[in-house]
């Protein structure tokens, strides 16, 4: 592992606002932390990074980087009044870079912007300073990047364009990175792995897509002539215009779209629901 959070628990005066929690994260991966507004997410991060200290367990860091994690959290800090260069400039001088106009334009192109700019942050999109605010976090290279909520107060296609960043960085950098969100379609699409926080417990953990299947019931099945299926008797299902919501084991999908395909119905579309009680269940 890149990074490790080992049996961490921390308390605000009596609450006790993270119970045990463990997490790591290795290189090239990326790993989600899905829970509620005021699960622990952000207090499990500014513990990562050494902003608040833990009533017990230890994290673990890479100790031959000069700067072993980097991330955002809560929201890019910026100076909007400053344009992406000067920003890139100023935060880089206090990290103790001295960096060159190409070294700084060759980080915001690493992470999508561009280098003609010059008008103030502030003029930016919501995107653009997320973006911004990952080229400053990866400064000094750090080995492990976090990003707290990062698809918040984005439009479709900037979550689309940020998503595709950060599985670059991850691939191609080889990067471990940790990053939280409320939004379980958008972990399911990018993660590898998931953990779940529920008031301050970890719930669940595990490969982001086993735990989906594991944790689906209803799959929607779309297609032209889908109540004209013989097959589906055999399943409980609710129609919805050319879909079908059927209860169904996630192991048993492909057989029913052999069935489908025999019957000559053929699909659309196929779509897990995500129990989200299931998946959030504190009793496992």
């Amino acid at each position: 592992m890149i990074i490790s959070g080992i049996n961490l628990t921390k308390y605000y005066g009596k609450r006790k606002v993270l119970d045990n929690v463990s997490i790591g994260c290795a290189s090239g991966e990326i790993c989600g932390l899905l829970g509620a507004n005021g699960a622990g997410k952000t207090t499990l991060f500014k513990i990562l990074f050494g902003l608040i200290t833990p009533d017990s367990g230890e994290v673990i860091l890479p100790n031959q980087s000069v700067k072993p994690i980097g991330g955002i959290i809560e929201k890019p800090a910026l100076y909007e009044y400053l344009n992406a260069q000067d920003n890139i400039h100023l935060f880089a001088s206090i990290q103790g870079l001295q960096l060159s106009n190409l070294e700084i334009e060759s980080h915001l192109l690493k992470v999508g912007l561009p280098i003609d700019r010059t008008d103030k942050v502030a003029n930016f999109s919501m995107g653009m300073k997320q973006r911004l605010g990952i080229a400053i976090a990866l400064l000094n290279n750090p080995t492990c990047l976090v990003l707290d909520e990062p698809f918040t107060g984005l439009d479709p296609l900037g979550v689309s364009s940020l998503r595709k960043l950060i599985a670059d960085l991850a691939e191609k950098e080889q990067l471990a990175i940790i990053l939280s969100s409320h939004i379980i379609e958008e972990l399911s699409k990018l993660c590898h792995t998931l953990y779940v926080l529920k008031e301050g417990k970890l719930v669940n953990a595990g490969p982001a897509q086993q735990l989906i299947a594991e944790n689906t019931e209803v799959y929607n099945i779309c297609a032209d002539n889908i109540k004209q299926a013989v097959c589906l008797k055999n399943y409980q299902v609710e129609f919805k215009g050319n879909c079908a919501m059927v209860t169904i084991a996630a192991a048993e999908v492909p057989h029913l779209i052999q069935l489908l395909d025999k019957e000559e119905i053929y699909i659309t579309s196929c779509t897990p629901e995500l129990s989200m009680e299931k998946l959030f269940e504190t009793n496992r």
